[in-house]
């Protein structure tokens, strides 16, 4: 018996072949299947998938045989993949004076015949071979050895399609922990900036009640400047650390949902006076399996602008809801000033805002529709600003169904 010769650079290849994370997994269906059919197609009783490890070869997949490894130092594939590109074959390995003496041959599972290809990795190293086995001597046809080949093919796919997966994997896993650590971050960072912030307003107020007699006008302009300016802060601060929460509300169970019940209770948070005429169409119970704490957050924003920018004496808002077989498609209209042409892109980047002050004389921080469009997104749909409206702004978002 001769020993199989080991490859240059064998520990680069043992490596390579680590970093698809293979070794010792259990069977899987899809290499049993491509196992399966080289041994019909080549009329063989045994096919397998070997591995070449250091010291064994190991089968991810093995055909009629019960082995899933043997040393390498006998192993007819630790032959195999020196012969890279190329079938290894042995028609009789009792006449063949590297293996007569193996005792794969002499005794169990008595190897005759033996046909090898190497499966090579995209980086050129072969990891070892879909091969096929029978008890007795025999040659395989071309249509054989075609098929041989591709099949082979197919299993260095399947691991390059693992080695990606599991980078995917790992990429994922790690986001999530940055994003913990950010969040955890941003709930410190949040708080330890809007207390002092705090004690600026409750002490501005003070001293407003305690020295009002001894300011001027200025004095108390200034004053009232410092809280305002403060609570504002304040204001901005929870925008993002509410936006930085927004993969998390995601992640939240679904549940069957009536939008216009969802609807009808919301209003009162944005509209306590009913001061505006809020009107759904069409009139009738419409059902969704959606997250509930997304669609009021996605809600809440669309009406609280609509509400906050229109300086109608009776301002209107329309909700209008569409359905097909994809998407429940919706449209937040209202009868406003709608939104200048030129900021219409980029409304929806955190930060971004239009310009314009609302009624009560303050201008947005560029959180909310930023949110809006994090929470119609991660819910599967999109959301945009309808063009060409004449009057009022008309958004309109589509949730997957």
């Amino acid at each position: 018996m001769i020993t199989p010769k080991i490859p240059e650079e064998d520990v680069k290849r043992v490596e390579a072949l680590k970093a698809y994370s293979i070794l010792d997994t259990l069977p899987e269906q899809e290499y049993d299947d491509i196992t399966l059919l080289a041994s019909q197609i080549c009329n063989t009783p045994v096919s397998l998938i070997s591995l070449i490890d250091d010291n064994r070869q190991w089968f991810k997949s093995h055909h009629g045989l019960d082995a899933t490894e043997t040393p390498r130092d006998i192993a007819f594939c630790a032959h195999a993949i020196n012969e890279q590109d190329q079938l290894f074959i042995v028609n009789d390995s009792r006449k063949d004076v590297r293996f007569h003496d193996n005792p794969l041959v002499t005794g169990d599972p008595h190897v005759i015949f033996y046909t090898g290809m190497p499966l090579v990795s995209a980086d050129g190293y072969s990891l070892g071979t879909l091969c096929v086995i029978d008890h007795q001597p025999r040659n395989l046809d071309e249509s054989q050895i075609k098929a041989l080949k591709a099949l082979s093919g197919q299993i260095v796919r399947l691991f390059e399609l693992r080695r990606k997966s599991l980078k995917l994997e790992a990429t994922v896993s790690e986001l999530a922990m940055q994003n913990k650590v950010l969040e955890k971050f941003a709930g410190i960072a949040a708080h330890d900036i809007k207390s002092p912030l705090s004690i600026i307003v409750m002490m501005s107020e003070l001293f407003e009640k305690q020295y009002a007699g001894q300011l001027d006008e200025t004095g108390k302009e200034l004053l009232k400047m410092i809280g305002s300016s403060s609570l504002k802060l304040i204001q901005l601060i929870d925008g993002i650390l509410h936006y930085s929460r927004q993969s998390g509300v995601l992640q939240a169970d679904k549940q069957d949902l009536c939008l216009n019940r969802l609807i009808d209770e919301l209003i009162p948070l944005v509209d306590s006076n009913r001061e505006v005429q809020i009107q759904i169409f069409p009139d009738k119970d419409i059902w969704i399996y959606s997250n509930k704490i997304a669609l009021e957050q996605i809600f809440l924003n669309l009406l609280t602008n609509s509400i906050k920018y229109n300086k109608q004496v009776n301002p209107v808002i329309s909700i209008f809801i569409e359905e097909d077989n994809l998407v429940t498609k919706i449209n937040v209209a209202d009868n406003g000033p709608g939104v200048r042409i030129e900021d219409r892109d980029r409304i929806f980047e955190i930060f971004e805002t239009g310009g314009e002050v609302d009624k009560f004389g303050e201008s947005g921080n560029g959180i909310g529709l930023a949110t809006v469009k994090t929470l119609v997104k991660g819910l599967g749909g999109g959301i945009r600003l309808v063009p060409g409206t004449k009057e009022g702004a008309n958004f309109e978002f589509t949730i997957k169904k």
